[in-house]
């Protein structure tokens, strides 16, 4: 707590002696008429400028930068971004695990994901583990935001959210189409059409991308993937003589994907030996996944400073992913982590797993993961904003209607393997006895922020609150057809009051501070007394710009009244999940990033350079033990486990009108992936990795040119995880070829 004062302290010490500073004549604080807010239907920031001036930590990724490398890995794209910590599963990026200043980065489920500004996680309230992930490759930005910046976006506020935006309908007829191909057969295609013609505008696209995968079968099976995205957009100017302007948008978005993904992983001394192996039990592991988006937004301009915007959505998203699960030897069922972790003790069901031995029949559990989710929703804003002598006043009112539910209706298949590595289904499962449930949430959201705007001065007040109830009915695994003879239900219900408050200081055009403080905020589960996530932030930074170097600092201080952990199947755990309390723990670190451009401003040739650093210290402040050891017996003083202390990113280009060639490295530190305290057991540790990657782009003319793109230059061998099962090796070395088109 003496830090919290500290931190308080140093910010209200601060917010004084700026205001004696000299320098604060005029600056940035004319005012700036429109150009600093964007009323937009699907944009949080809009651009650049905007996020260098908001009272809270934001970052704005651009076309620009998103095309530098044509990475279709989200998790190399948020690599750039401070604050941002994430590890890797497939070499892919298909099912990213991100944390936003500390949060548990499993499957994404502690940020809000949004598309567009609308909810995109399958079933955020209900079951918010992101096995569905907006394809980071068709997306023309992606905004981040941290602290008191996100207050309005939840469900989640405690580290902070992020919106991709997708194809934007373009003003005039224009079109583009990329493709590239590649190392283990990675190819991609995207094309893009899309005009407006008098009071009607759309866009259509369409992107493809597969891969064989970089893993060996012995059956020599591909490990890879194959994925489709459409995305159409319609919109139309409603009575365009009239004075009050209204428009009509219609979103349709469907993308598929079928992919011999497992997760099994390896032992460690298989992967000192052959890193690129899976196990021939895993050979008929295959995930397919089926998602849709409907959106309709009315916009309702009543005057130039006075916007409505109400959306309707349904996202639909059905997956099963069938995988192996576990193996039974004489009655006696063992865990996958638990086998490779110790091969040598459960050397019988290890040499199933390989493939050594002619098992019995039923030795090995496939999963059929079944799921349906989907969610729909009601959502408008109202944003008002005006000026007054030396001041602008901004007010936003937004109202959610939201209800999303997961339909879990799984079975379990059982087979025999031959000592050649051949599985034989021996027993096939009925579809509903394994899980059969359904879990469901209806929230209703409200936020009212008060952005002011007062000489060098900007304070934004806000509030959100959220009530949701959470609901869970299983059927039983012997009620297959839903007759309710064994029914079991439980519900859980919050309501939750989420202020907070930023300031932003400009001392001049070079030179500002700001913080803010703001209550951090999860949903529980739908156990019946089960209480939230909730935490109290802090954060205290500064932009600054001295000749052509510029950046941002900004720390951190997230104290946790109850941290919430899940009952994972991708941690390792039972997939059931069941949320458990792990009670008080502290979160702090540093942000850092620095932009330099060595060229000068009439040079043919731009050389920018930039460099970020994210530092994250997480430290539990009382003792437990974990359900089903998903964190292991935690004591106080050990950190949380997927959390590296430290990582950077650094980029560098070249870049002239008729060519470009960019470099890429990226350092991501060692982590834990179980609670502790000093040196990381070696069967615990993820060892820390240097990727450097390279992209190149040559420009025949101004529509047509030329790409490269090298993915791990120096081909370094390095584990992306440990979990769910076994050590997972990240993208190897790969080389991709294509051209691009524009009209």
């Amino acid at each position: 707590m003496k830090r919290t004062i500290l931190l308080l302290t140093t910010l209200f010490t601060i917010s004084l002696s700026s205001q004696e500073n000299k320098k604060k004549k005029n600056s940035l604080d004319s005012i700036q008429k429109l150009d600093e807010i964007i009323i937009s239907t699907n944009k949080i920031l809009g651009n650049k400028y905007v996020a260098k001036n908001r009272t809270g930590s934001a970052f704005y990724l651009s076309t620009k930068e998103l095309q530098k490398f044509n990475f279709t890995d989200v998790n190399r794209v948020l690599k750039s971004i401070p604050g941002v910590t994430l590890y890797e599963e497939d070499g892919f990026g298909l099912r990213p695990n991100i944390s936003l200043r500390g949060t548990s980065p499993q499957r994404s489920a502690k940020i809000t994901i949004m598309e567009d500004g609308i909810l995109a996680a399958p079933a955020p309230y209900s079951s918010s583990s992101a096995y569905y992930f907006p394809t980071i490759a068709r997306m023309e930005a992606v905004e981040v935001l941290k602290g008191s910046s996100q207050v309005q976006y939840g469900p989640f506020t405690t580290g902070g959210a992020i919106n991709m935006i997708s194809a934007q309908i373009p003003t005039k007829f224009s079109g583009s189409v990329r493709a590239s191909y590649g190392s283990f057969n990675t190819n991609q295609l995207h094309a893009k059409i899309g005009g407006t013609s008098g009071n009607i505008g759309y866009v259509l696209e369409y992107l493809n991308y597969g891969s064989d995968g970089f893993k060996n079968l012995p059956s020599g099976k591909n490990t890879g993937f194959n994925k489709n995205d459409i995305v159409a957009k319609i919109s139309t100017k409603l009575f365009p003589n009239a004075s009050i302007k209204q428009r009509l948008e219609f979103k349709f978005q469907y993308s598929d994907e079928v992919g011999n993904e497992t997760y099994l992983g390896l032992s460690q001394n298989d992967f000192d030996t052959n890193p690129f192996y899976r196990y021939p039990s895993s050979n008929n592991d295959k995930m397919t996944t089926d998602h849709s988006q409907y959106v309709l937004t009315y916009t309702i301009d009543f005057k130039e400073n006075i916007r409505l915007t109400t959306q309707a959505y349904r996202n639909n998203f059905a997956r099963n992913w069938y995988k192996l699960n576990d193996v039974t030897i004489n009655g006696n069922t063992e865990s996958l982590s638990n086998i490779l972790e110790d091969p040598i003790t459960f050397s019988d069901y290890y040499n199933v797993v390989n493939g050594a031995v002619n098992s019995a029949p039923d030795a090995i559990a496939l999963k059929a993961n079944n799921r349906k989710y989907y969610s729909q929703g009601l959502q408008t804003k109202l944003d008002y904003h005006w000026y007054t002598e030396n001041a602008f006043h901004d007010i936003e009112v937004g109202l959610r209607y939201h209800y999303d539910e997961e339909d879990r209706f799984q079975w379990v298949d059982r087979y025999g393997i031959s000592n050649t590595g051949i599985l034989n289904l021996t027993t096939a499962g009925t579809p509903g006895t394994d899980a059969n449930r359904i879990s469901s949430a209806n929230a209703f959201a409200s936020y009212i922020t008060y952005k002011l705007k007062y000489k060098n001065w900007t304070f934004t007040p806000g509030v959100r609150y959220e009530n949701i109830t959470l609901e869970r009915v299983d059927y039983g695994k012997n009620d297959t057809t839903r007759s309710g003879v064994n029914l079991a239900t439980r519900e859980n219900t919050v309501d939750v009051f989420i202020p907070g408050i930023g300031a932003n200081y400009q001392f001049n055009n070079d030179f500002s501070l700001f913080g803010g403080i703001h209550k951090g905020f999860s949903p529980p589960g739908n156990q019946v007394g089960e209480q939230p996530e909730e935490s109290i932030n802090y954060e205290l930074g500064t932009r600054f710009r001295a000749g052509k170097l510029n950046g941002e600092i900004v720390g951190f201080y997230n104290d946790y009244s109850n941290l919430l952990g899940s009952d994972l199947a991708a941690t390792g755990g039972t997939g059931s999940l069941d949320q458990f309390n792990a009670g008080e723990v502290i979160v702090n670190g540093l942000e850092l990033l620095l932009n330099y451009n060595f060229s000068n401003a009439n040079s043919k040739v731009s050389l920018p350079i930039t460099f970020g650093y994210t530092y994250t210290n997480t430290e539990f402040e009382n003792s437990f033990g974990s359900s089903n050891s998903i964190w292991g017996t935690v004591a106080v003083g050990d950190e949380l486990p997927y959390i590296p202390k430290h990582q950077f990113n650094t980029s560098f280009s070249i870049e002239h009108k008729k060519y470009e060639v960019n470099l890429n490295a990226r350092y991501n530190g060692a982590f834990r992936t179980m609670a502790g305290s000093g040196t990381i057991p070696t069967n615990e540790l993820v060892a820390s990795n240097f990727i450097i990657d390279a992209s190149t782009k040559y420009f025949i003319n101004e529509k047509f040119g030329l790409t490269a793109n090298v993915i791990n230059l120096f081909d370094v061998t390095y584990a992306a995880s440990r979990v769910p099962a076994g050590l997972r090796p990240g993208h190897p070395f790969g080389i991709y070829g294509g051209f691009q088109y524009r009209f």
